[in-house]
């Protein structure tokens, strides 16, 4: 058996602020991919453990909500089931995500496709099967990541029960611009940071900067991407990096913060985090890629979009 590819996801904007209502922008990458398979090999049989486990959950999940073919499901651990991922775990780019999406396309009774037409209601619907689906890996999920690996669309937030698929301005490969990522070497663990985030929260200096400014420049960003606004986006791309190393400094890995200063100082490009940060990748958007090379030398830059 092998089952369709799911790929790999980034978040463009909205990391943070979509928990409060901000607007976001997902992309599908899929440089990394995953599928179901059968395990022959001995170095695949901790996937298919660990998948075990995920099954486990799913019987936890109402039926309301979603149901599954548990025989066939069954009987196809009992063959070795696992999930053949090149997808980095831990590096804010959807491992679990596009897994979640593999085992729901599979495996559920009366499944929402990607060909029906995709209303509101189908849309949040799906978002709250892969929600309650993926807090296996991160006790608490938004539904996010799975959607978009489903979907295999770019993925437009307008808040926490408002998304939709959307279209992004076509890449140009002759063009300077560029989005790219950078591997901290570091792996990163979601609920840590979120929780960390939780409790910045409870603070009404952060809470106030969340609201007035972060909120305003991820929203002003996702509107400039969609319209191929350059100038207005690199403006307020500027701020974001600017507020997250000043009020998030500790999802940011230390050996990045003097190359943060340096893009802000620099202007020769812009750093945020991918997804909650902690490690994994660190998320970067030049104005030129060769001066943001140079600049970042000895940092392998892979460019995820072209502008």
């Amino acid at each position: 058996m092998k089952g369709p590819l799911f790929y790999a996801k980034i978040l463009l904007f909205g990391e943070y602020g979509i928990i409060k209502d901000s607007k976001g922008l997902s992309i599908p990458y899929n440089f990394y991919r995953g599928a179901l398979k059968f395990a022959q090999e001995a170095e695949h049989m901790q996937s298919h453990k660990s998948l075990k486990s995920f099954c486990a959950h799913l019987k936890s999940i109402p039926a309301d909500i979603v149901r599954f073919d548990w025989d066939k499901l069954q009987a196809d651990l009992d063959k070795k089931l696992y999930f053949d991922s090149s997808i980095p775990q831990g590096y804010g780019v959807g491992s679990s995500g596009a897994l979640v999406a593999a085992i729901y396309d599979q495996y559920a009774v009366e499944k929402i496709t990607v060909l029906e037409n995709l209303t509101k209601e189908k849309l949040q619907q799906l978002k709250a099967i892969f929600s309650a689906m993926e807090s296996f890996f991160h006790g608490k999920s938004s539904g996010l990541d799975p959607l978009n690996s489903y979907l295999s669309l770019p993925i437009l937030i307008h808040s926490k029960d408002n998304v939709e698929p959307t279209g992004i301005p076509s890449q140009n490969p002759e063009g300077k611009g560029a989005v790219f990522l950078i591997d901290s070497g570091i792996v990163g663990e979601t609920a840590p940071m979120v929780s960390l985030f939780m409790k910045s929260m409870e603070q009404e200096s952060f809470r106030q900067m969340m609201k007035e400014e972060f909120i305003r420049h991820t929203n002003q960003c996702v509107d400039d991407f969609l319209v191929g606004n350059l100038p207005s986006l690199f403006t307020h791309l500027k701020d974001l990096s600017k507020l997250v190393f000043q009020n998030f400094r500790p999802m940011i890995p230390k050996q990045f913060h003097s190359l943060w200063e340096k893009g802000l100082e620099t202007n020769d490009y812009y750093l945020k985090l991918c997804g909650s940060g902690g490690g994994g990748y660190i998320l970067g958007f030049t104005q030129d890629i060769q001066k943001a090379r140079k600049a970042l030398e000895g940092h392998h830059l892979e460019v995820v979009y072209n502008f």
